[in-house]
């Protein structure tokens, strides 16, 4: 019996050490954001086809790097990482982007679980349906450490 116990709280510890180093504690599953919310894939009006790629000369970048959607309108984002290297895409006010890539920076290998936010390996493809709420200047951006820097950010303009 004593076997069992140990192996419980051992699991329950190492499940919990996962999840606190693992996902981004946001909480933006559970709460509507200043940018919108998970919409419905039966709403949508139109895709954005959205590649995230390096270029020769080292720059990293999404393109397009600027996105225009009216308030309430519903897109699906469709992604198509065409690099070589794992990127992703974190759209938030810029405050919470930023302070989001000051944590990526401690925690490199972080996993995402919101639904403002895509990771892609090389070659992969896949999509994030949103609902663009409120009218306003929002960002995107790779938080993999270094991948800011190198250029892969952009614009999200929502206009009433």
């Amino acid at each position: 019996m004593n076997k069992l116990l140990i192996a419980t709280t051992i699991l329950t510890l190492t499940t919990g050490v996962v999840f606190a180093a693992g996902t981004h504690s946001g909480g933006h599953d559970t709460e509507k954001m200043a940018i919108g919310e998970p919409g419905q894939k039966g709403k949508v009006k139109r895709t954005i086809n959205i590649s995230m790629l390096e270029k020769d000369d080292g720059a990293m970048v999404f393109e397009p790097a600027a996105i225009k959607v009216k308030a309430g309108e519903t897109l699906r984002l469709r992604f198509s990482n065409k690099g070589e290297a794992d990127h992703e895409y974190v759209m938030d006010q810029e405050p919470a982007v930023m302070k989001h890539k000051a944590v990526m920076e401690k925690f490199p290998d972080m996993e995402h679980a919101d639904a403002n936010s895509i990771r892609l390996a090389p070659g992969k493809t896949g999509e994030i349906v949103w609902t663009f709420s409120n009218a306003g200047d929002y960002v995107f951006a790779c938080l993999i450490p270094g991948h800011y820097e190198s250029g892969m950010k952009g614009n999200i303009q929502v206009s009433q």
